[in-house]
């Protein structure tokens, strides 16, 4: 029977603001001592009120509008109700049926399109530290990250292989970056990965499994992969079909290398959402979407059609543009129109660490990619001048021994003072040995 993947993916974003979403504590909590950074609102003590941040507000437009997003003009925050450690108040502020956008895509290079079905804002949870304590195993509960302000993608199920699903993320990644909206850092949560993945085998669906809390586009990929293998093995046994209450949360274990079961997945009605009652709605005005439009610099994709147009190979593009090397770009595209430089192999050398973009470019770019002198009769002169000083050598050659011509080469070269063109003296050495 055939079996078809059916692949979604959701992405965490920690925005980079000044203060957290809807208080004035430091966003910046990484490597903090624990609960330094809260207050009355973060921790949702009674009578604390919640006061949106703007900047994260337009962050999440804008990303939206780079992944293609329609902008909704009327949107909310949603309370989201669910009972966690790391979650003071009971409850979430989130977005659930009037996010600030939705209806957008993303192009892998196969030409393939990801549907993005939402863009929302919300509050980071706190984190729980799972430690041992005067010899006894304790989870702790460090609430500096609790209400920083947290931008969910949620793409369509619309991926059939792990390969896609890491482009994929790789292509979300790099917009974010070049957005400057949040440094996107994996090693200390700044975004997570979190796949959603179910089978169509023969026209049968198996249950929904969602891998949680991914910090790495190759553990995102394995983890992919080790659950299609899990799922049609457990098909195979039982041939449970997916329903509406059999979805569940696994862990991916990178040691390992395997999912675990956490617990069943709640469905929305689960959490009970409900409008937040202490922020009113917002009414996106069109000026603003249009100001936070112009304020969007070159995406990646835009950059590599640039690049590629100049000439550069679209796999040196990609690379300079996933390395973010603004130097090198400007620097190649100031030499788009001179004559002396050919893009797609400075950009090559460029990519391969042959060329640096410190110093001057062009310089150094000609002095790598010299010819050589190709003037036969200066040539001969020198390979018969070698020849007369070996004759012993040139009989060898001429009884078979031809690989004997790599001496006359370097011999030629040392005369010359590597002035010679490789290919011009390799050449005349066989014609005249």
């Amino acid at each position: 029977m055939k079996t078809t993947p059916i692949i979604g993916l959701e992405v965490h974003v920690e925005l980079e603001t000044k203060s957290k979403m809807f208080c004035g504590c430091p966003a910046n909590h990484f490597g903090k001592k624990p609960n330094t950074q809260t207050c009355p609102v973060c921790l949702g003590l009674p009578g604390a009120l919640p006061v949106p941040n703007n900047k994260a507000i337009e962050s999440c437009i804008k990303i939206g509008l780079a992944l293609n997003c329609s902008v909704n003009r009327l949107s909310k925050f949603d309370r989201k109700q669910y009972f966690y450690p790391d979650l003071t108040k009971g409850y979430q502020i989130s977005q659930y049926d009037q996010p600030f956008c939705s209806d957008g895509s993303v192009l892998l290079d196969s030409g393939k399109k990801i549907g993005i079905e939402r863009v929302h804002l919300e509050e980071d949870t706190g984190k729980l530290q799972h430690t041992e304590l005067n010899g006894e195993r304790v989870t702790l509960i460090d609430f500096n990250r609790g209400g920083v302000p947290l931008v969910e993608i949620v793409s369509r199920p619309d991926m059939e292989s792990s390969a896609e699903a890491k482009e994929y993320l790789k292509k979300i990644h790099e917009i974010i970056r070049v957005l400057g909206v949040s440094n996107a850092d994996m090693e200390k949560g700044q975004m997570r990965l979190e796949p959603t993945i179910n089978l169509n085998i023969g026209g049968k669906y198996t249950p929904i499994v969602e891998i949680k809390n991914i910090n790495s586009f190759n553990y995102a990929s394995q983890a992919i992969e080790y659950e299609i293998k899990r799922q049609v093995e457990e098909f195979e046994k039982t041939g449970v079909e997916k329903s509406t209450t059999n979805k569940t949360t696994r862990g991916y274990d990178p040691i390992k290398k395997v999912t675990f079961l956490q617990r069943a997945k709640e469905e929305a009605k689960d959490y009970r959402y409900f409008p937040e009652p202490d922020i009113p709605p917002f009414i996106i005005e069109e000026d603003l979407v249009e100001k936070l439009r112009l304020e969007i610099p070159l995406l990646p994709e835009q950059a590599i059609e640039n690049l590629v147009s100049l000439g550069v190979e679209k796999k040196d593009a990609k690379i300079l543009i996933s390395n973010q090397n603004r130097v090198a770009i400007e620097r190649l595209k100031s030499l788009a129109d001179d004559p002396e430089v050919n893009l797609k192999k400075m950009a090559s050398l460029i990519v391969n660490g042959k060329l640096s973009t410190t110093g001057d470019v062009k310089a150094e770019y000609l002095s790598l990619t010299k010819v050589g002198t190709t003037d036969r009769g200066e040539l001969e002169k020198v390979i018969r001048e070698i020849m007369a000083s070996n004759p012993a050598l040139v009989d060898q050659y001429r009884q078979g021994k031809v690989n004997l011509a790599g001496f006359f080469v370097g011999q030629a070269m040392k005369a010359t003072h590597g002035s010679a063109n490789p290919q011009t003296l390799t050449k005349l050495i066989t014609e005249l040995l």
